[in-house]
């Protein structure tokens, strides 16, 4: 039976003198005012409860207060940065209360009930796969061309600290998200149907062929790579992987039973990114060939 309806009759039957306003707070503030027609309507002397326009006003106040968990992450000196548990409304509790408040008298308060919302990655795991490097690859770029060397470091910024579990698949695309202007990146020279141009975040392939070439000395699963059309200067011929955010993505899967660690930083005129797991990984590495 409808939980509305029954609500309704019970609250026929209790005949209890419901709250005019219902003040909602969230950390000592007050973020929202509710009255009691608000989401309910009268239909044959019950109060029925408008789930669509109730429904709209949690996302509204979820908003309000969700904080997006951190992982831990490492910093420039390996040191661990520890996660931040972040938090959500939690709306079965939250509808319960605002039941439950129609039962009192007069005006009533209550602070939004929250649930935390734990990180995937904490201090404790990010030690337990920094113990093995699995994969590395180096590469090097021309510094005196600003613009790419922005967008190469923003890149490699974007992949850094990122973990991969097992059987989960990383994409270049998803996890660098698109370049654009708002995030920093400018206009460099790439390539474009086999010719040379220039466009927003050029030089970022440089980042994912770095990145491939590890994963593959890591003997992880390729699973989308694609060549530029044309030869590239900073790695060996037929080991690029070009990606775009309209067209094609560089992804690999972690097939091992352990977690995978990303690091990718630059120093200098080089990019270098390895990748790390636990001391009791089994992998099969492979050699790959490099221009350094």
């Amino acid at each position: 039976m409808n939980f509305s309806f029954l609500f309704g009759v019970f609250l026929l039957i209790q005949q209890v003198t419901v709250p005019d306003q219902i003040i909602i707070t969230h950390q000592g503030k007050i973020v929202s005012t509710l009255n009691r027609s608000d989401f309910f309507s009268p239909y044959f002397g019950l109060p029925i409860l408008d789930h669509k326009k109730f429904d709209e006003y949690l996302d509204r106040l979820d908003k309000l207060v969700y904080k997006e968990p951190i992982n831990a992450a490492l910093d420039s000196s390996g040191n661990i940065i520890p996660e931040q548990i972040g938090f959500r409304l939690s709306r079965q509790a939250f509808t319960e209360e605002l039941y439950g408040f129609y039962f009192s008298n007069g005006t009533a308060q209550m602070k939004l009930p929250i649930l935390p919302l734990y990180p995937k990655v904490d201090t404790e795991l990010l030690g337990h796969i920094h113990s093995k490097r699995i994969g590395r690859y180096i590469t090097s770029f021309n510094v005196s061309n600003k613009t790419r060397s922005k967008n190469i470091s923003l890149a490699a910024k974007a992949i850094n600290n990122v973990v991969v579990f097992p059987g989960e698949s990383f994409s270049f695309n998803k996890i660098v998200g698109k370049r654009t202007a708002e995030k920093g990146y400018l206009r460099a020279p790439v390539i474009i149907r086999g010719e040379f141009s220039e466009d927003i975040g050029g030089g970022i392939c440089q980042v994912s062929s770095t990145l491939f070439n590890a994963v593959d000395n890591a003997g992880l699963k390729i699973i989308q790579r694609f060549s530029h059309t044309r030869r590239v200067p900073y790695i060996p011929p037929g080991r690029d992987a070009t990606v775009s955010w309209y067209g094609p993505d560089f992804v690999f899967k972690n097939t091992y039973n352990q977690p995978i660690l990303i690091q990718a930083k630059t120093l200098g005129n080089y990019l270098i990114i390895k990748l790390y797991s636990s001391d009791v990984i089994q992998y099969r590495p492979k050699k790959v060939p490099s221009l350094l």
